[in-house]
């Protein structure tokens, strides 16, 4: 059972990633746009272009989540965003109580979390890193058999 599951692991990730990607690309578009019920707190509308910190939080969401869910960049991508969710979580939420389930912070740490993990992870299967990694690793494996062709004296 082992094997099986550790064959499947790769894909695992991979949709892990991708629907973590997706709901946090989601919370960026609704905040930007207006889209999917608005952001939080406007009663349906967008968050004013520029304002600290929730415009740019939103951006990072957007930009960020989308390059986790297609999976281009996604170490990368899921650093910044893990770190942009430590921030919501510590000058956010945790002022108004300690444990996320008080302070309402549950989705800032989770997300925190989740893109942690991916950082350590990578994107998994379904990725565009994973096509990039295969064009590099054909492209070396094509050079290398070329330099080593053996000349004819």
């Amino acid at each position: 059972m082992n094997g099986r599951l550790n064959k499947a692991q790769p894909y695992a990730v991979g949709l892990f990633r991708i629907v973590v990607g997706l709901l946090f690309a989601c919370h960026g578009a609704a905040s930007l746009f207006g889209i999917l019920g608005g952001a939080a707190g406007t009663d349906g509308g967008t968050l004013d272009a520029g304002t600290w910190p929730g415009w740019y939080a939103a951006v990072i969401q957007l930009v960020g989540g989308t390059f986790v869910l297609l999976g281009l960049g996604t170490r990368v991508a899921a650093l910044i965003t893990s770190g942009s969710m430590a921030y919501a979580y510590f000058d956010v939420h945790q002022q108004a109580a300690l444990w996320p389930i008080q302070n309402g912070g549950e989705a800032s740490a989770m997300f925190c979390w989740a893109f942690l993990l991916l950082v350590f992870t990578g994107s998994g299967a379904l990725g565009v890193d994973r096509l990039f990694a295969k064009r590099s690793a054909t492209a070396a494996g094509e050079r290398t058999s070329a330099d080593q062709t053996p000349v004819a004296a």
